[in-house]
């Protein structure tokens, strides 16, 4: 919720600061803020054209695309980048719902670009789908519609870059649309990684509590012992339980830091404008109002039990919001011709970001060239 409102305040600030001037009782206050802005203006101006400078891709086997493909009959925003084609795909799988991340992971996966085509995909009703599409589409937002997108989103990038299979990665709520894509058609997918991965959302809660309630008592924090015992257990009457949650499990995991600081890349992102602060926002706000109530009751009958691909699932050790443990049970029932469980020391729900670096170490290990079967 504060990240929110931050970026409420910012997005207007950058959108309506030329107008305060008109009509403004303190014309001098006006112009110190336009003045101000215009600074501000110009040092993004300059870091998004350096970053441009920096990662780009210069490969001559490299690719570099962003733009709308035509998926379920709405135009929905690709982005198609890495130093080689020849690499394997890795169809990333934002969170949220509606969180996408392609406005900000420049310099987070730029190291992966090296290994793996990396494309992001803003999904139906979120980022710059939204834009195109606008919130008329409220309807067709829907798990089944969304896993059908991603499943026209690989046969697209089969063809595209001449490869046979895609990688699936599913962050979050991602990982409940990947799981269901690899159940549904698994000759177009090499191998299924989730992380931050969906088990059972009919849990999640009370074994976040548990999972919250023992980190508090181990590491003595006396305040974060109070206020979880003070809202109980799971479930709640009003959202103020949910809020104490969600702020220890940020506040556990150094999730805090991280999302205030996806903001300043979001800000300096080539490409990317405030529009895109306000249509993230907007896109997470509809993307909730459809999707939490038809993956609120979702169980692991509902994400699958038997694949015919390898399942890997690469966990932060100290995920408090799709808990760590609860992933572990689920992976140890599912059936897979391959499956393994790895876990993160020092990672929390945010480890494919986080702990880039170490993610991406284990993922070359499973499914990088060596291993990759196309």
């Amino acid at each position: 919720m504060a990240r929110s409102a931050f970026v409420c305040s910012l997005v207007l600030f950058c959108t309506q600061c030329n107008s305060f001037g008109q009509g403004a009782p303190d014309s001098q206050k006006s112009g110190v803020l336009d003045a101000e802005y215009r600074k501000l203006d110009e040092l993004v101006t300059f870091l998004r054209a350096r970053n441009a400078r920096q990662f780009a891709i210069t490969s001559p086997k490299g690719i570099d695309e962003a733009g709308y493909v035509k998926l379920g009959d709405i135009e929905q925003w690709v982005t198609i980048r890495g130093q080689d084609r020849g690499n394997p795909i890795l169809l990333f799988l934002h969170g949220g719902p509606g969180d996408v991340t392609s406005s900000w992971t420049f310099a987070v996966f730029a190291p992966w670009e090296k290994h793996f085509t990396m494309v992001q995909w803003d999904q139906r009703g979120a980022g710059r789908t939204l834009r195109k599409t606008g919130p008329k589409i409220a309807p067709t937002i829907t798990v089944d519609r969304i896993v059908q997108d991603g499943i026209e989103l690989a046969e697209y990038l089969r063809k595209r870059l001449g490869q046979n299979k895609v990688v699936l990665l599913g962050h979050s709520f991602g990982s409940i649309i990947g799981m269901r894509m690899a159940r549904a058609r698994p000759d177009l997918f090499a191998a299924y990684v989730g992380t931050a991965q969906a088990a059972d959302s009919r849990r999640n809660y009370q074994a976040a509590y548990e999972a919250l309630l023992k980190k508090a008592r181990s590491t003595g924090d006396a305040q974060a012992l109070e206020e979880l015992t003070g809202v109980g257990p799971p479930p709640y009457k009003s959202s103020a339980g949910y809020q104490v949650q969600r702020k220890w499990s940020n506040a556990f995991e150094g999730a805090d830091q991280f999302l205030y600081g996806t903001i300043g890349l979001r800000l300096v992102a080539p490409g990317y404008s405030a529009q895109d602060f306000k249509e993230a926002e907007e896109g997470q706000s509809l993307s909730a109002e459809q999707l939490v109530p038809q993956t609120r009751l979702m169980g692991p009958q509902d994400l699958g039990l038997e694949f015919t691909i390898p399942v890997y699932f690469i966990q932060g050790a100290e995920d408090f919001t799709t808990p760590t443990e609860p992933a572990r049970q689920y992976l140890n029932s599912i059936k897979a011709p391959k499956k393994e469980f790895v876990s993160i020391d020092g990672a929390g729900h945010f480890a494919v970001f986080m702990k880039s670096d170490q993610f991406l170490k284990e993922l070359l290990s499973r499914v990088g060239r060596p291993a990759f079967k196309p």
